[in-house]
């Protein structure tokens, strides 16, 4: 597999089949993934990557926190509160379409809420990763662990596996340091799932729509 055919077949996974990830290649991965580029070489990001029982535990603890109605404040917003347009209207398309895929209407909240607890359970990936910075990283620093993660999720698809990246993570800050014994200097930025996808399942037939090249981009000193 290609770059472009890696980046053609990419798509947010929201059902994993119970299928082991070796290893090997969860590490094969993360090795390869390293060489990101990184600002003045800081590599600034810190990988956490559970499974089996330390996996378990982690959505067992989650689930009983959402039982029970308890809430962590987040340590960022995920979007800006008060969202724009384009932005605000491709966020609601998309979050539209993906309820209706699977049946929730628009008015059904508790049925938005039971998929969105589904993130908690990695959707049932196998291999849950955390990706972590230090408290006195900036903007900038953030943007070299997205790329990082980009190269995770790109090697992904080489190794037949699919991925899920979880902002929806940063509710728990708290208890997350707890089961990964983040220190104070240490801040959770996201989460992702990895595994094999459930082809069977509709959810994952959700493949976001992407702006045309104009709407975009502006080209200067191509003119002929």
């Amino acid at each position: 597999m290609n770059v472009s055919e890696a980046i053609k077949s990419r798509i947010t996974v929201r059902q994993f089949l119970d299928k082991p990830v070796p290893e090997q290649t969860v590490r094969d991965i993360i090795e390869t993934a390293k060489r990101a580029p990184s600002g003045g070489n800081l590599q600034p990001w810190t990988v956490h990557v559970l499974k089996g029982d330390p996996l378990a535990a982690l959505i067992s603890d989650i689930e009983e926190k959402l039982k029970s109605g308890v809430t962590e404040e987040p340590e960022y917003n995920v979007y800006p509160p008060e969202l724009v347009d384009p932005y605000k209207t491709r966020r609601r398309i998309v979050g539209q379409q993906l309820y209706d895929l699977i049946g929730v209407p628009r008015s059904d909240t508790p049925g938005k809420l039971k998929q969105l607890a589904r993130n908690f359970r990695f959707f049932d990936a196998p291999v849950g990763m955390f990706f972590v910075l230090h408290r006195q990283m900036e903007i900038g620093q953030f943007a070299d662990v997205g790329m990082f993660m980009e190269n995770i999720m790109l090697l992904a698809r080489e190794h037949g596996l699919d991925t899920c990246p979880q902002e929806a993570w940063a509710r728990w800050p708290q208890t997350l340091r707890e089961h990964l014994s983040l220190s104070d200097d240490e801040m959770l930025f996201c989460g992702l799932a990895l595994g094999y996808r459930d082809e069977a399942a509709v959810i994952n037939e959700l493949v976001s729509e992407r702006e045309d090249f104009d709407n975009f981009v502006t080209l200067h000193g191509f003119e002929e």
